[in-house]
């Protein structure tokens, strides 16, 4: 299960936000502004902007991918700063979660989760999907879409929420 949370629905999740970029791409078109102006947006002073967003939501999708499973993640220097680089970063990330396979989760639930700002306090595997990783991942996209919004992007929840998987009766 803890494959089908993270893997399988930070793809789709990431996916959607790269889509959020294209919808970016053709309002700065037909507004007749740079782009890359959105990136540096922010919806508070002493928040983050858009760049830093994205950088964060894949970080904690390819993060944690490696803490639950033991392999190593790529690295990135943070040094995005157009939107063909963002969007290289998202596709990255996904190409690098794509790489896993539900089997490499097999002792993710138990595992022992820790990073350098917990000063030395741990997490299992199962504590750390939910309490940290589905809701930063969420929380850094969900950050990105309403600094697109808040800017006049034509975005909305069908966009966020992606394709869904219904079935007829």
């Amino acid at each position: 299960m803890i494959y089908e949370l993270t893997v399988t629905q930070f793809i789709k999740t990431l996916k959607n936000m790269d889509s959020f970029f294209e919808k970016a791409a053709g309002y700065a078109d037909s507004k007749k502004f740079d782009v890359d102006v959105l990136l540096q947006s922010r919806l508070a002073p002493d928040q983050f902007n858009l760049i830093r967003q994205v950088q964060i939501a894949c970080d904690t999708a390819k993060l944690g991918a490696s803490r639950l499973t033991g392999k190593a993640a790529p690295s990135n220097d943070d040094s995005e700063k157009t939107l063909a680089e963002v969007k290289a970063r998202i596709q990255s990330t996904i190409a690098y979660l794509e790489s896993f396979k539900p089997e490499d989760y097999k002792n993710a639930a138990t595992a022992t989760i820790t990073q350098p700002r917990w000063e030395g306090k741990t997490l299992t595997g199962n504590e750390y999907v939910i309490h940290h990783m589905i809701p930063n991942l969420y929380f850094h996209v969900t950050t990105a879409y309403a600094i697109l919004r808040h800017n006049g992007v034509d975005v909305g929840k069908k966009d966020f929420l992606g394709a869904m998987p219904y079935k007829l009766p």
